[in-house]
């Protein structure tokens, strides 16, 4: 037998007959405002007109309502969410790997890399990573992930010290704000 959900009251908008409160600010279809009167009341006001009475905000004294079409102000709504959405950049983790013996230009590279990755905006993770007996030099690592964050100290702060995970050692640089 399928499981029917059934929608909580708390979840569905509160519009029309679902507004339960003794009194509400009413505001027209043209923002303007109507006063203070009991929901029946608004109610019939926004049945005359065609539209719905649907609740702006609860958390007013009185709660404050409003007549408009409830189809039109939730795909507004949803508009809005979306532009907001739209507008936020998420902070991404990039991730700089090496070796504990890397040469110099190649340290400059990977430097240069951890730079553009502050600039825009992200963390970076420093990976050094050890193959076979490599292990045991785990301080030379450290030292070489140290100075990477010496060099990259005007762009990023570190959030998290060298730590050794594994096969690995690495460290998180955050970017300044």
């Amino acid at each position: 037998m399928p499981v029917i959900e059934k929608k909580r009251s708390r979840d569905l908008p509160q519009i029309n007959e679902r507004i339960r409160f003794p009194a509400i600010r009413l505001i027209d279809s043209d923002k303007t405002q109507l006063g203070i009167m009991p929901p029946q009341e608004a109610l019939s006001i926004a049945e005359e007109k065609g539209l719905d009475l649907v609740l702006l905000t609860d958390k007013a004294d009185p709660p404050v309502c409003q007549i408009i079409n409830y189809g039109k102000y939730k795909y507004e709504q949803e508009k809005k969410a979306r532009e907001d959405r739209k507008g936020q950049k998420t902070q991404d983790v990039k991730e700089v790997k090496m070796r504990y013996k890397i040469e110099e230009h190649d340290y400059n590279v990977r430097v240069k890399n951890a730079e553009r990755f502050l600039n825009d905006n992200d963390k970076v993770k420093i990976t050094v990573m050890f193959r076979g007996r490599e292990i045991q030099h785990s301080h030379l690592a450290e030292i070489l992930l140290k100075r990477m964050a010496a060099d990259l100290e005007p762009f990023g702060e570190v959030q998290q010290a060298p730590k050794k995970e594994g096969r690995n050692m690495m460290m998180l640089i955050a970017p300044k704000k």
